[in-house]
C-alpha cells in the first residue's frame, strides 16, 4: 500500500517516465476518490496533484487523457557489505584477471605507482 512519503514510478504507456513523491493523500469529494500530491523528482522539481482511486495509487492502471498510466512504489534493496571495494559484478572477473591477465577482456597492463614516479622526478 502506497503512502505519503513513498517514491513511485510513473508509467505512462507502460514505459518508465518519472520519479515522484507522494506528498500527501486526501479525500476528494466524491466517496473513492483521492487527490495525490506528488513531488516529481526531476529538474526543476514540480508538484503535481492527481484525482485518483485508492487502487491507483496503489498500482492498479489507469488512463489519462488516453494513455495508460501506472503508478509503482519504489522498494529501496538492500545495501549490501562490499569490504573489497568492488561492485559485486567484478568479483568474479577480478578474480580471473589476477589468474590470468588476459581473461575477462582484459590485457597485460603494468601499474604504475603515481608516488613513486614523483619521487623520481623530485629527486632528478
Amino acid at each position: 500500500m502506497t503512502q505519503e512519503g513513498d517514491v513511485v514510478l510513473v508509467y505512462m504507456d507502460d514505459t518508465p517516465a518519472f520519479f515522484a513523491r507522494v506528498e500527501s493523500i486526501s479525500p476528494d469529494v466524491k466517496p473513492d476518490w483521492f487527490h495525490a500530491k506528488l513531488l516529481v523528482l526531476q529538474v526543476p522539481l514540480f508538484v503535481v496533484t492527481w484525482i485518483l482511486r485508492r487502487g491507483y495509487i496503489d498500482g492498479v492502471e489507469f488512463t489519462m487523457g488516453g494513455r495508460p498510466m501506472r503508478l509503482e512504489k519504489v522498494v529501496a534493496p538492500d545495501a549490501e557489505v562490499i569490504t573489497d571495494g568492488s561492485s559485486p559484478g567484478e568479483e568474479e572477473s577480478g578474480e580471473a584477471a589476477r589468474k590470468d591477465p588476459g581473461a575477462a577482456g582484459g590485457s597485460a597492463a603494468k601499474v604504475v605507482s603515481i608516488l613513486e614516479r614523483r619521487r623520481r622526478d623530485h629527486s632528478s
